[in-house]
């Protein structure tokens, strides 16, 4: 119980400081762009015209609606973020619980001699399970956070309390409007998932040396590159799955010219793939300006 409450006060006070840096990177992701780019220089030093990162983007954000302003949005993820802890601690815990019931008899012997891969498929078919009953779970409160960001763009009203918006969502989509998007996020979440274990397992298995006296930290730190690599290569399922939470929702940030109207998750992965948005509002620093496309800035402007 005490490590289920310190889990939820940790991500609790997790989310809260990261909600200034999601609220920049949704709106961003829609393709959002209040302010114009400027000349600046990349890593190698080289003068590019880029638009502007994660602070100015915040300051902007700030001279609107105050410094208050950059954590709209952040009760209903507080919501999500407990309630997705307390749904994955129990699923794993109904494991345990059902490995314990197993665990007398003939048994012991098999499970001892049972091969180091077949144990990561087994952790990770459970954690699987757990995350996308969690998923499930907070999907709706996950849809408002959303809305209620992009709500920034038009100024609009319409998602501002908790109560409110689940009422509107019911009236104007009934049911489905609390899962849009939901297909592209489990899916991004079970491959990130899955890759994540298995190439950890494939470094700590043939990549490093057992024999190390820091084996278990290289382990941990492997795992942790892992799953940033990851999260990298997933990150088109997040977009796409943000982009169809407000799509076409009554909202000026889910409609032309910020976003185009989706006939599916499929037809917005085509577009942004077409586009080649598929990146869009993945850095939020180094942010290069998409020429050809909706940017079409004339440098000599901007000396």
């Amino acid at each position: 119980m005490a490590d289920a409450a310190s889990q939820v006060l940790l991500g609790s006070g997790l989310t809260i400081l990261s909600q200034p840096l999601m609220y920049v990177k949704v709106l961003i992701q829609v393709g959002y762009e209040p302010l114009p780019p400027t000349i600046g220089r990349n890593i190698f030093g080289r003068q590019v015209c880029q638009l502007p990162g994660l602070f100015c983007y915040a300051q902007h954000i700030a001279s609107i609606d105050g410094k208050r302003g950059l954590f709209t949005g952040l009760t209903p993820r507080l919501c999500s973020g407990v309630l997705g802890t307390v749904v994955h601690g129990k699923v794993l815990q109904h494991y345990q619980e059902c490995d314990k019931a197993e665990e007398p008899g003939s048994g012991n012997v098999l499970k001892e001699v049972s091969s180091s891969f077949d144990r990561v498929i087994k952790e990770t078919t459970r954690e699987m399970m757990a995350r996308s009953a969690a998923t499930l779970i907070t999907h709706p409160f996950h849809v408002i956070t959303l809305r209620s960001m992009v709500q920034f763009i038009g100024r609009e009203s319409k998602y501002c309390g908790l109560c409110d918006s689940i009422a509107t969502i019911y009236r104007e989509e009934g049911i489905l409007g609390f899962f849009a998007g939901l297909i592209p996020r489990l899916l991004g979440d079970i491959i990130s998932l899955w890759l994540c274990n298995s190439l950890a397992y494939l470094v700590n298995t043939y990549a490093l040396d057992s024999g190390v006296s820091t084996m278990n930290e290289m382990k941990s730190y492997s795992q942790a590159v892992t799953g940033f690599f990851a999260s990298m290569l997933t990150y088109p399922f997040v977009l796409v799955s943000n982009l169809m939470a407000v799509n076409n929702c009554g909202l000026a940030g889910g409609c032309p010219p910020y976003s185009p109207v989706y006939s599916s998750w499929i037809d917005c992965w085509c577009m942004l793939q077409k586009e080649g948005s598929m990146s869009r509002g993945n850095s939020l620093f180094f942010r290069k300006v998409p020429f050809g496309k909706t940017y079409c800035y004339d440098l000599r402007m901007l000396i």
